[in-house]
């Protein structure tokens, strides 16, 4: 019962790919761990928690390690994206765009161009 709960949680970590990943189920607790790629990724799990959960559940317990602590994400351009429409997304606020160009200088040549496919570091704030 526990697990259909958090069903959507499970699915989540199931499409962004968490690693060494496991779930059990013990005295009414559901207990849920892995590796996520970045704290992005880790982010995005507990949120889903929280929406489902509450702020503090108790019926469950999750230890989600990240693999890349370096970096916040990675994300590749899509069509129509700008470095502002990034930085809202991954930080919730559009004017930390810089910070996206500055980790990025190597490979863009101005923070007004950037094109679909561009493979780009989302650094830690």
């Amino acid at each position: 019962m526990i697990k259909s709960k958090y069903q959507s949680v499970l699915d989540l970590g199931e499409k962004l790919n968490i690693q060494e990943g496991d779930v059990k189920e013990e005295n009414g607790q559901l207990k849920v761990w892995g590796t996520a790629k970045t704290q992005y990724d880790k982010n995005l799990i507990w949120d889903e928690i929280k929406r489902i959960g509450g702020e503090n559940p108790t019926d469950i317990m999750a230890d989600i390690k990240v693999a890349d602590s370096s970096v916040f994400a990675h994300h590749t351009v899509q069509s129509g994206e700008s470095l502002s429409k990034i930085a809202k997304k991954y930080y919730g606020d559009a004017n930390k765009y810089n910070a996206i160009y500055e980790a990025n200088k190597g490979k863009l040549k101005s923070a007004d161009l950037i094109h679909p496919g561009d493979e780009l570091v989302i650094p830690n704030l």
